[in-house]
């Protein structure tokens, strides 16, 4: 049974000119976690207050469709009676902060939900603990840094246990190791206690593997896309290259006994410094180079997008050029869909800005289904929301294939299940 359940949610702000959400219907199952993406304006954080019940009872508006969570009608039930079931880390967690001291701040909720006196402190260290802000505990909130006050804001809402747990843009002051400890944290919380988890965020590459589904809304709020994202691991190894050797010409060898496997459902970013041998290798996977030494087996089909795609478009309408591979039009009608360029089939290819070229090329490689893809840089002038949609693109078809992506674009690398870095002799596991 749906933990949380949106019906036909449509919201307006007083005075506003157009809805921030616009027909949005959903269900959130306990123990899932779910990112939010799209644009800024289009409805992340609404959506976020429709949960926790502020839209409709603090942000002033008229409210259309329903809203429940657990078992309770938002427009019926105010905030306060919902904290024990819901909790929200704000955008911006300075203006939730209600005392001075640290541990009193993270005190409060729990004291608030009635928890018994003898609960409320140990509950409070132990949140304090789970983010690691425990040292935290003695000192005035007015003296921490932005992303000390994010840790403990977030400390303050796990200690209340919610049911569902709300976080809109909770990395946004965390260096990357403490990114992935909260999101390691989140991912804990979902499996051993059962906690749904909706999380707003743009750093969409870096939170996607942690999360079951992505919905993507459109600039009206409406849900424009829902995608199943969950990772799969361990397949069969359809690309082993092994003890790779090349040179170009009489050069200096580019690579010197190189190895990788690329196994069905795994998404694999090579990294590293310009020069390093990346695209070399990259070509060599999709079968578009010979190398001059060591072995390259590959299983089923492999596709290639290059780093400036835009000069091999060989078509004068973009349904013909993602047809031009897959020779099939209802498949390159799914990849035009899916990269987000519904209504551009007539358009020539050469019209598009550079990142809708890009787009588009990314459509032309999906629509032949290849068991091996291989992207080289596929970011390239592309905005923060096209790389989202690619993001959780990727993650999406990895069941289906065996992904190589190549990149410097460390967003998007997150990704990944596996990180390998080429010119650094080494190779580790993705967050």
């Amino acid at each position: 049974m749906a933990l949380a359940t949106v019906r036909d949610l449509t919201f307006t702000y007083g005075g506003a000119d157009r809805p921030a959400l616009s027909g949005v219907s959903l269900e959130i199952e306990p123990g899932e976690i779910v990112l939010l993406t799209g644009r800024s304006g289009c409805g992340k954080t609404t959506l976020i207050r429709a949960l926790a019940g502020l839209v409709p009872h603090f942000h002033g508006g008229t409210f259309g469709g329903t809203v429940e969570v657990g078992g309770h009608d938002t427009r019926r039930t105010r905030p306060a009676e919902l904290a024990g079931t819901v909790a929200t880390l704000f955008q911006d967690p300075e203006d939730q902060v209600v005392f001075g001291g640290v541990l009193a701040e993270v005190s409060f909720g729990i004291e608030n939900a009635g928890a018994p006196p003898a609960e409320i402190e140990p509950r409070a260290k132990a949140a304090l603990a789970a983010v690691c802000a425990e040292h935290l505990a003695g000192r005035n909130v007015a003296e921490l840094s932005g992303g000390e006050l994010q840790r403990v804001c977030l400390a303050s809402t796990l200690a209340l246990e919610p049911a569902l747990l709300l976080l809109d843009e909770p990395t946004s002051q965390l260096d990357p190791d403490g990114a992935r400890a909260l999101l390691e944290l989140v991912r804990r919380l979902a499996r051993e206690r059962g906690t749904a988890v909706v999380i707003s965020e743009h750093r969409v590459a870096r939170t996607t593997p942690y999360c079951d589904r992505v919905i993507c809304l459109d600039d009206g709020g409406g849900v424009d896309t829902v995608e199943r994202v969950a990772a799969r691991r361990g397949g069969d190894v359809l690309c082993r290259l092994d003890g790779i050797d090349f040179a170009y010409a009489a050069g200096e060898p580019v690579l010197s006994g190189a190895a990788l496997e690329l196994r069905r459902g795994e998404i694999v970013a090579l990294v590293g410094p310009n020069g390093s041998g990346k695209t070399t290798l990259a070509k060599i996977a999709a079968g578009l180079l010979e190398p001059d030494g060591g072995t390259r087996t590959c299983a089923g089909r492999a596709s290639y997008l290059s780093q400036d795609p835009g000069r091999y478009l060989a078509r004068e309408r973009c349904d013909d050029e993602v047809a031009l591979g897959a020779r099939d039009t209802a498949a390159a009608a799914r990849a035009i869909a899916a990269v987000g360029l519904e209504g551009y089939d007539a358009r020539h290819p050469r019209d598009l800005s550079s990142g809708e070229r890009e787009r588009l090329a990314v459509a032309a490689v999906l629509a032949t289904e290849p068991d091996v893809l291989v992207l080289d840089e596929p970011t390239r002038g592309v905005d923060s929301g096209a790389r989202a949609r690619l993001a959780a693109l990727l993650r999406t078809e990895a069941p289906k294939r065996a992904t190589l992506l190549v990149t410097h674009d460390l967003d998007l690398a997150a990704v990944a299940d596996r990180t390998v870095g080429l010119g650094e002799v080494a190779e580790r596991a993705a967050a």
